[in-house]
C-alpha cells in the first residue's frame, strides 16, 4: 500500500487532466493501489464546489470507459475529490489554497503537486508554492511534477531550471516522460540486460545501424496552439526518441537504482556527436504534411488546419542522424525520426544487424542475403521479433526470412496507460522512470544547433501528402543505398 497524500492538479479542467490523469487515477483506485486517506484536490478558474468537480468527473469518466465502468471504484475515487477554485495569476488564491490544505484534518500532509498546465505557468506555480510554504511541510514531503516540455531550447530549458530549484531541490522535482512509464520502453532493459545471448552482439561489430521512429496517422487536431512554433524536433525527439536512444545505446548500470540508471543515460547523450552548423543538413531534415487521403477521405493539409499560419514552416516530420562516439557504438549511424499524419500509428525500435560474407552462397541462386532485424514494436501493439533468414523448401538454395515473435505479439494491445505507472512512482518517491536536470540539459544540446538553423530558414519547408509514410527526400539522411525507413513490423 501506497502513503497517503494530497494530489493537487493545476489545471484539473484541462485536456491532460481530464484525458490521461484522472483515467489513470481511476484505474490505480480500481486496482486499489492508493492508501485510503489519500485526497486529490483539483486548482481551476471554475467557480465550482467539490461537489460540481465530482458531478463532472463522473461525466467524463463515463463517457470514456463506458460499460468498463465499476461504480464501486468510481464512487471510491470520486469521494477522494476536493475542488479549490483559484486563478494561476492570482496569489491571493494560492494563499487560500495553502489555508484549506492546512485546516482541513481530511487532507494528508505529503503534498504532489503536479503542473498539468501551459509551461508558462511553471515559473508562477513554483514561486506561489514556496511563498506559501508548500515547497516544505513541516511533517511529510512534498513532490512536484512537472510535464514537458522542460524549456523551449537549451537556453530556456536553463532559466527554468535555474526557477525550479529556487524553490525545490532536486529530489523533490519529477520531470515526467510518460513513455518511460510503457511497459515496452521498462522491458528494453531486462531484453537487454537479462539475456546474455545478446551482450556479444550488441555493438559496432554487429550491429550495422538503428531506427527508432514514432509515427502518427493524426493530424495535430485542435492543438494548434500549442503545436504551431513548437514542431516535431522539439515535441518528439529531444524528449520520447532520445529518452529512448539511451535505453537502447547504454552501457549495463551496476544497479537499477534510479541514480545508476540515470548516470548511464547520460553517458550516452554527452557521447553523441555534436552536429556543426554547416552539417545540419547532411544529419537531419524536416517536413510538413499537405493535403492528401486516407482511403476515400480527403485529408487537410497542416496550413489548412485551424489556428495554423498560411505560411507557417513549423515542421511536422523530423528525421536526424546521430553518432555515439564511444567504444561500444563508434560510427553506427542512429535515425531517429517522427511526424503527423504518416500512414498509420506505430513507434518502433528496430536494430539492423550487418550483412553477413556473401562468399559461402556464391554458387548457388542466392543473389544476396537479407540482414538480420531486431525489431522492439512499443505502441500501439507491444511486440519482440527477430528476423532470420532459412533455406525455402525445394530444391534449390534459396533463402527467405522467417520471423521470430514473442507471444506477447498475439496479445491485444496492453491499455493499461504509462501515466499510472509514474503518478505511483511519484508517491514511492521513486525516480527512476523520471528525468533528471543534466539528462534535459544534453539533450536539448543535441537538438539546438539543428532549430537555431531551421529559424533562420523561414521561406522553405519540404511537404509531404497526408496519409503517407513521409517525404522521399528523407532517405538522404542513409550513409547507403541499402538502408530504408523500417515503417512497421
Amino acid at each position: 500500500m501506497q502513503e497517503s497524500c494530497s494530489l493537487i492538479i493545476f489545471g484539473s479542467t484541462g485536456n491532460l487532466a481530464t484525458y490521461k490523469l484522472l483515467p489513470a487515477l481511476y484505474h490505480i483506485e480500481a486496482a486499489q493501489r492508493l492508501d485510503p486517506a489519500s485526497r486529490i484536490l483539483g486548482f481551476g478558474r471554475r467557480q465550482w464546489s467539490d461537489e460540481d468537480w465530482r458531478g463532472e468527473v463522473r461525466a467524463s469518466l463515463g463517457e470514456r470507459l463506458g460499460s468498463t465502468l465499476d461504480e464501486d471504484a468510481l464512487a471510491r475515487l470520486l469521494s477522494r475529490l476536493r475542488f479549490v477554485s483559484g486563478d494561476l495569476e492570482r496569489p491571493e488564491d494560492f494563499v487560500r489554497l495553502a489555508e484549506r490544505l492546512r485546516s482541513d484534518d481530511d487532507l494528508p500532509d505529503n503534498l504532489m503537486s503536479y503542473l498539468a498546465v501551459a509551461p508558462r505557468h511553471y515559473g508562477h506555480i513554483v514561486d506561489q508554492l514556496a511563498a506559501n510554504g508548500l515547497n516544505a511541510q513541516a511533517s511529510g514531503w512534498s513532490r512536484l511534477v512537472v510535464e514537458k516540455p522542460f524549456g523551449f531550447d537549451l537556453e530556456s530549458a536553463s532559466i527554468l531550471d535555474q526557477r525550479l530549484q529556487r524553490c525545490f531541490s532536486e529530489d523533490q522535482i519529477y520531470r515526467i516522460d510518460h513513455y518511460l512509464g510503457k511497459s515496452t520502453v521498462q522491458n528494453i532493459l531486462v531484453f537487454r540486460f537479462a539475456n546474455l545471448i545478446l551482450e556479444p552482439l550488441w555493438n559496432r561489430n554487429y550491429i550495422d545501424h538503428v531506427q527508432i521512429s514514432h509515427a502518427e496517422s493524426r493530424g495535430i487536431e485542435e492543438r494548434a496552439g500549442f503545436y504551431d512554433g513548437v514542431g516535431a524536433m522539439r515535441d518528439m525527439i529531444q524528449s520520447h526518441l532520445l529518452q529512448m536512444l539511451t535505453l537502447v545505446a547504454m552501457e549495463p548500470p551496476p544497479s537499477l537504482d534510479a541514480e545508476a540508471l540515470r548516470d548511464e543515460k547520460v553517458k550516452v547523450l554527452r557521447s553523441i556527436r555534436a552536429i556543426p552548423r554547416e552539417a545540419v543538413h547532411a544529419q537531419a531534415f524536416r517536413a510538413q504534411y499537405g493535403p492528401g487521403r486516407s482511403g476515400d477521405t480527403k485529408l487537410a493539409g497542416y496550413r489548412d488546419e485551424p489556428g495554423v499560419g498560411h505560411n507557417s514552416t513549423t515542421e511536422t516530420y523530423a528525421a536526424l542522424k546521430l553518432y555515439i562516439d564511444n567504444w561500444r557504438w563508434r560510427n553506427v549511424p542512429f535515425y531517429l525520426r517522427t511526424g503527423k499524419r504518416l500512414g498509420q500509428t506505430n513507434s518502433l525500435i528496430a536494430i539492423r544487424f550487418k550483412h553477413p560474407p556473401q562468399q559461402l552462397f556464391r554458387a548457388t541462386a542466392i543473389e544476396q542475403l537479407k540482414p538480420n532485424w531486431l525489431l522492439l514494436n512499443i505502441q500501439p501493439n507491444e511486440c519482440m521479433r527477430i528476423e532470420i533468414q532459412v533455406k525455402q523448401p525445394g530444391l534449390e538454395m534459396r533463402a527467405q526470412t522467417e520471423r521470430l515473435d514473442a507471444s506477447s505479439c498475439t496479445l491485444p494491445p496492453e491499455h493499461i496507460d504509462a501515466y499510472e505507472a509514474l503518478i505511483l512512482d511519484v508517491i514511492e518517491g521513486d525516480h527512476t522512470h523520471f528525468l533528471r536536470y543534466d539528462e534535459v540539459n544534453w539533450a536539448w544540446r543535441v537538438v539546438d544547433p539543428i532549430l537555431k538553423l531551421w529559424a533562420t530558414e523561414r521561406d522553405f519547408i519540404h511537404t509531404y501528402p497526408a496519409g503517407s509514410w513521409g517525404p522521399v527526400e528523407a532517405n538522404r539522411l542513409f550513409d547507403r543505398e541499402d538502408q530504408e525507413w523500417r515503417n512497421a513490423m
